[in-house]
């Protein structure tokens, strides 16, 4: 088996994915700390957090970071999610060792020095901006923050301007201080790697995180509710969904497989009757988000002023009838579409990497393609119309920015989907 897995002292577990016939690896840290562990004081330091990593440590700065990464051909990156921060980097197979140096020196002994964090304060308040001048991009975060109103999960990742322009030296330290411990850590590596070499790189550079258990972010409670936002623009941005699955959740692998049959491909039911019979949208989509504890389920589309009277009613009537026609070519269909992208993403070391990094944090260990691809033929069409009606008990969550002036009420949008 490719996989392996080994826990340290500290709680930190190392896993790996080795790929011989490679000449390059992926190896990167994925901790379990996103949005969903901050406050509403401090809501976007997670992100912040990510951004100054690569700024400065206390044997480096941040020039010197990226020299020595780029003086061997290899890169640096960074993401942060509601529920995860991810370090990661991408090396010749002869240069892992300097890629985990890098990665331990930034997330043990970063400085924050005062000068680079006014600078990257600056950036980030710009990365906002940028996101709040996109509606396609905005749109997303107003529908979380309607599905999830008032509470970590439900706030933005990037914070807001007020309070990213506020955050000190201190603060962004005694956040990572209390939530970077080894318990809530893993290395994970795919590529051309040794699993014993990694593990003794691991042991020897990650000798300063604690072994603190990670603390319980508040659980998700989702409302449907909505949230309009009226613009003067081209388009109407329009989002509808429901509650949707954590990944443990029996129905995990039905509800993927019914956004694909609802807004997966070109042969998708809302692909074909709302852009390629009726015009309505250049684009249009289903989509299934899972959190350890809840999800989100919806359809986003994009649409001229005057379309929205006969957008909406459209959404839903689909919507309904997922729950009632799908029949077995469709679901052929969108099990091949999964289990095709599942195994071409995994030709690539990045995408393993992250994989892992993904398992170990929502189930603690690796989960084999062969087990994945099991579960995706266990789904037929019956379950996917069960799915799609236990799916929809819930109240609808609309979010719109845009023209609005011919969009239906909330109360209307509900009424159609009961």
């Amino acid at each position: 088996m490719s996989v392996q897995v080994t826990e340290l002292k500290s709680g930190l577990k190392v896993a790996t994915d080795v790929m011989p016939g490679l000449e390059t690896a992926a190896i990167g840290v994925w901790v379990s700390t996103g949005a969903r562990n901050e406050t509403a004081d401090n809501n976007g330091i997670s992100h912040m957090l990510e951004h100054m990593a690569f700024k400065g440590t206390e044997k480096r700065n941040a020039l010197q970071i990226a020299e020595e990464i780029e003086a061997v051909g290899g890169h640096l990156n960074a993401y942060t999610s509601r529920e995860q921060t991810a370090y990661y980097a991408r090396t010749l197979k002869d240069d892992v060792p300097l890629a985990i140096d890098i990665l331990s020196d930034i997330l043990q002994y970063s400085t924050f020095a005062e000068d680079e964090l006014a600078r990257e304060r600056d950036v980030v308040i710009q990365e906002i901006g940028q996101t709040n001048d996109t509606p396609d991009d905005l749109i997303f975060d107003k529908f979380q923050e309607a599905a999830f109103p008032n509470q970590p999960i439900g706030r933005s990742i990037l914070g807001t301007t007020d309070l990213v322009g506020g955050f000190a030296r201190e603060t962004l330290s005694s956040y990572m201080s209390n939530q970077y411990h080894g318990p809530g850590m893993t290395l994970a590596a795919a590529g051309n790697v040794d699993h014993e070499a990694i593990v003794a790189l691991a042991e020897g550079a990650f000798t300063n995180i604690g072994d603190n258990s990670m603390a319980t972010p508040e659980k998700a409670v989702y409302r449907g509710s909505e949230a309009r936002e009226e613009r003067s623009l081209e388009q109407v941005h329009y989002l509808l969904g429901f509650e949707g699955l954590p990944f443990d959740d029996p129905d995990f692998y039905a509800a993927q497989i019914l956004a694909t049959v609802l807004g997966g491909g070109m042969s998708s039911r809302l692909f074909q009757e709302v852009r390629e019979k009726r015009g309505l949208a250049y684009s249009v989509f289903a989509f299934s988000s899972s959190y350890v504890d809840s999800g989100i389920f919806g359809v986003y589309a994009g649409t001229g002023e005057g379309d929205v009277p006969e957008l909406v009613p459209v959404l839903c009537d689909e919507i309904k009838r997922v729950g009632i026609d799908v029949d077995d070519d469709e679901i052929a269909r969108a099990r091949a579409q999964h289990k095709a992208g599942m195994m071409m993403g995994l030709e690539a070391a990045g995408a393993r990497a992250e994989q892992l990094g993904r398992q170990m944090y929502v189930y603690g260990r690796h989960v084999s393609p062969a087990e994945l691809v099991a579960e995706i033929d266990r789904v037929d069409a019956e379950t996917v119309r069960r799915v799609a009606n236990r799916l929809t008990r819930s109240s609808p969550v609309v979010a719109a920015i845009g023209p609005l002036g011919q969009l239906e009420s909330y109360q209307t949008t509900q009424g159609r989907l009961g």
